[in-house]
C-alpha cells in the first residue's frame, strides 16, 4: 500500500520544465452509495488525538518457515532464526535448516511495517460548511497544512492549488499486506505550473483497519513559489 505513494522527484521537475499546467481531478470512481457518510466518519474531528506512526524495516520469515518445514529441517535452528528476525537481525546461516545458504537468504526478506513512535498529537482539524480543513502542529512538519476535503463531492484541495477526487480502497487479502485494510479512500493529486512555480505530486490514504483503527497517511513532493518540500506523515486514531 505505502510503497508506491510517491513518484521519483525528477518526474515532478520535468513537469515544471515542460512549462505547462496539469492537474488531475477526475470524477470519483468506484464509490458505492453512502460513501459520503463513510468519509465523514473516517475523517478526524477537531482536536482528534492521534498516534504518530513510522515505517520500520522488518524481516519476513513466512516463506522460510514453510520451506524448512517442507524439507524437515531442524526446528531448533529455525527457532533461533525466528528469534533473531524478531529483533530485526539476520541470523547466520545454519545448515541444519535443511536448505542451501542461497535459499536461506532468498526466503528471508526485509519489508516495511508500520510501528508506533509512542508520540501522540492533537490533529489541527476544523469543519466549515461542507469542508474539513487541516492545519499544522508540532510533529506534523507542515505536511497536512492547507489541505481540505469536501464532504459532499469528496474533492481534496491542497495549498499548491490543485485537487483530486477520491477512489475506494478495497480490502486487502494479500498474505504479505502491511495493513489489514477493511475499507477506505485514496486521493492522488498531481499538478504543476511553471509560471507560478507551484506543483504537487502526492497521495493521501484514509484507511479503516479491521481492528477499528483509522490510518491517515499523506506522502507528497510539493512546490510553492518554487520552494520544494518533500515529506510524509502517518497517524492512527479511533473515532
Amino acid at each position: 500500500m505505502f510503497a508506491a505513494l510517491l513518484r521519483p522527484l525528477p518526474l515532478l521537475l520535468c513537469l515544471f520544465l515542460w512549462g505547462g499546467a496539469a492537474t488531475v481531478s477526475a470524477p470519483a470512481a468506484g464509490l458505492t452509495p453512502g460513501w459520503q457518510i463513510r468519509l465523514s466518519a473516517l475523517l478526524p474531528v477537531a482536536g482528534q488525538v492521534a498516534t504518530l506512526l513510522e515505517k520500520r524495516p522488518s524481516l519476513s520469515t513466512v516463506d522460510l518457515q514453510l520451506q524448512v518445514e517442507r524439507v524437515g529441517g531442524s526446528v531448533a535452528a529455525l527457532q533461533a532464526v525466528l528469534i533473531s528476525a524478531a529483533r530485526g537481525v539476520l541470523a547466520p546461516y545454519d545448515a541444519r535448516l535443511g536448505i542451501s545458504e542461497k535459499d536461506y537468504r532468498q526466503y528471508l526478506v526485509f519489508q516495511e511495517v508500520l510501528a508506533s513512535t509512542g508520540k501522540t498529537i492533537r490533529l489541527p482539524v476544523s469543519r466549515s460548511g461542507d469542508r474539513v480543513y487541516f492545519g499544522d502542529a508540532p510533529g506534523l512538519n507542515g505536511i497536512l497544512n492547507g489541505i481540505s476535503i469536501n464532504l459532499k463531492t469528496g474533492e481534496l484541495r491542497g495549498p499548491e492549488g490543485y485537487g483530486a477526487m477520491p477512489t475506494s480502497v478495497v480490502p486487502s487479502s494479500a498474505e504479505d499486506r502491511v495493513l489489514d485494510v477493511r475499507s477506505g479512500f485514496q486521493w492522488k493529486v498531481i499538478g504543476s505550473d511553471a509560471t507560478s512555480g507551484n506543483g504537487v505530486r502526492g497521495t493521501l490514504n484514509l484507511l479503516q483497519l479491521s481492528s477499528g483503527q483509522i490510518v491517515l497517511n499523506y506522502s507528497r513532493t510539493s512546490m510553492i513559489h518554487r520552494k520544494m518540500n518533500t515529506g510524509e506523515i502517518i497517524v492512527s486514531y479511533t473515532r
